[in-house]
């Protein structure tokens, strides 16, 4: 790959995304490199218990699926696909799309990073360790058309072929930190062109486009889409995917740690914003290894409660529930309960005159969430309130997992790329590595000063924007003001205790605040909220995909002079 700019698009943000965008982005414009994000920590999960039915799968079988078509698109358009599609069995895909070349009749070169599966210990499904891009880019300079991975960080799918292409070592590391904010821009494909934005009213968001990033040598780069596809790129898609899933001020990764407080983002024209500025550091010396287990048991009973007396009717279910609980010779260990108040007073249809009474038991015994549980909840069909019904049929209860973060010295996984002749390249970890630590606080800008003006209580939506993700247990809030004189007052207003105060769900766990001037955002990290994270299922919200528009939805005084001012789309109150 030669050239002064390198074009890198992506088609998948996670296994089940949208199956027409790998044909859309090979022909919606020009590309060099294409690539497909289909893991996750609840991915890795699914790819355990489907290898356990089949040794031979543990991988993304609609990968597969779109390559019967874009093999040959990619290849009549020179384009290269990088994807870590392989989750736990990347030889395996690598064979099965050879096979499919050789079906279709498309002469590609397909080759494989290994290395990441580690031994699994007593009791887990998997343990894979997040490798760098190093192995891509060792596939990609030896010839590979197709690259397939296991487990590697989201941002290495655009370190790897930007490395290739640059020439880029493991000391270069502005240049490659500057790659790894583009690739965390990428990874969740449309997060980045208008999906699951605070502020998506005035665009046109049926069908947003997948984005692209322009790296150049110097790790820069511009984040746009292919022409006439739908959505938009501008500064707030792109400040509120760099929130998405992150920490602190320091992003590590095992090809560097990025500094989040260097990025600076410009508007560069229609659809395009310039991410230049990133400064890097020398990577951890660890790697972070994910293990997945299943933890017990859990069901799901929810009844629906309609009309007058909805407080008494929900204190009648659990009294109900827990004497034929006590009477049962198996009982749950966690029962838990939420009535969800989605009626209203003298509503027009049934189903806006009803609340909802969520009923979630686990156990390490399936039997002591299956038939007590469900028994108990159709036993109650003609004895208990007035309108008694279930939105679906209590089941006998499912398994559920949990994700577990641990770290290793980096010189302990093997890194291997596998070429295209089967050659086989160790990748060695790099000689330079600084152990991870806070960075210091920045400082706070000036606030407005207290002849701002009188003030008004509105929500804190109609002057900042909010991204919302999961990492494991914890979740991540990224809060960012829309105008100066908004991040003036939102640094100082939005405090840990104003934050506790507006959801108060959080009022008892550990909340951390990082600043991030250059962002105009601020992010907090909540420890604990999502329990034994994603597969636990611990909130209804299991992967916090909300909780930061729920954060935008409270109101508390804002200065009139910032809700005049303020250009962005009107927020209905």
């Amino acid at each position: 790959m030669t050239g002064q700019v390198l074009r890198i698009g992506n088609a998948s943000g996670f296994y089940g995304d949208r199956f027409d965008a790998l044909r859309e982005m090979l022909t919606g414009g020009p590309l060099d490199v294409l690539t497909g994000d289909y893991l996750a920590e609840l991915t890795m999960l699914i790819l355990g218990r489907s290898r356990l039915k089949d040794p031979a799968r543990g991988y993304a079988t609609t990968f597969l699926r779109q390559l019967e078509e874009g093999l040959g698109l990619a290849h009549e358009r020179g384009v290269r696909i990088v994807a870590n599609a392989g989750g736990l069995n990347p030889a395996g895909l690598a064979d099965a799309v050879r096979e499919l070349a050789q079906k279709v009749g498309v002469p590609v070169r397909v080759a494989q990073v290994e290395g990441d599966s580690l031994p699994v210990p007593e009791g887990y499904l998997t343990a894979n360790a997040y490798l760098g891009g190093a192995g891509i880019a060792a596939c990609l300079a030896g010839g590979a058309d197709v690259v397939v991975t296991g487990r590697v960080t989201d941002a290495a799918l655009v370190t790897g072929p930007a490395a290739a292409r640059f020439g880029w070592g493991p000391g270069d590391h502005d240049a490659l930190a500057g790659a790894v904010v583009a690739g965390h821009v990428l990874e969740c494909g449309t997060q980045a062109t208008g999906g699951n934005y605070s502020f998506f009213r005035g665009h046109d968001l049926r069908r947003p486009g997948f984005p692209v990033a322009e790296i150049h040598a110097d790790g820069s780069s511009v984040i746009t889409k292919h022409d006439g596809t739908g959505g938009v790129v501008d500064v707030g898609t792109v400040t509120a995917q760099l929130l998405y899933e992150t920490g602190g001020a320091r992003y590590a990764g095992p090809d560097v740690t990025a500094r989040l407080d260097t990025v600076r983002l410009t508007q560069d024209g229609p659809d395009r914003v310039r991410i230049s500025g990133v400064r890097g550091e020398a990577p951890p010396p660890t790697l972070k290894v994910g293990l997945n287990r299943l933890g017990g048991w859990r069901n799901e009973v929810v009844f629906v409660l309609t009309g007058l007396d909805i407080e008494a009717k929900a204190r009648l279910v659990r009294d109900q529930f827990a004497d034929a609980l006590a009477r049962s010779r198996t009982r749950p260990d966690d029962v838990r309960w939420e009535l969800v108040r989605t009626d209203r007073a003298d509503a027009g249809t049934e189903e806006t005159a009803s609340a909802l009474l969520r009923l979630v038991v686990r156990d390490q015994d399936p039997e002591a969430v299956g038939r007590a549980v469900s028994g108990a909840a159709v036993e109650l069909a003609l004895g208990s309130y007035p309108g008694f019904h279930v939105t679906a049929p209590p089941g006998k209860g499912e398994p559920y997992g949990v994700f577990e973060a641990r770290y290793v010295p980096a010189g302990e996984v093997p890194h291997v790329a596998v070429l295209p002749d089967g050659r086989r390249e160790s990748q060695a970890p790099p000689v330079h590595t600084r152990p991870l630590r806070e960075a210091d606080e920045p400082p706070l800008p000036e606030p407005l000063p207290s002849s701002a003006g009188p003030t008004r209580t509105a929500p804190l939506g109609r002057v900042a924007g909010a991204r919302s993700g999961d990492k494991g247990g914890d979740a991540n809030v990224g809060v960012w003001a829309v105008g100066d004189d908004a991040w003036r007052w939102l640094a100082h207003e939005l405090t840990v205790e104003r934050f506790r105060e507006l959801l108060p769900e959080t009022a008892g766990l550990t909340v951390v605040r990082h600043v991030l001037p250059n962002l105009r955002a601020l992010n907090f990290v909540v420890h604990g909220l999502l329990g034994e994270g994603v597969a636990g299922r611990h909130r209804f919200d299991p992967q916090a995909k909300a909780v930061g528009e729920w954060l935008r939805s409270r109101r508390l005084p804002i200065p009139v002079s910032l809700l005049e001012a303020v250009h962005a789309p009107e927020v209905n109150a």
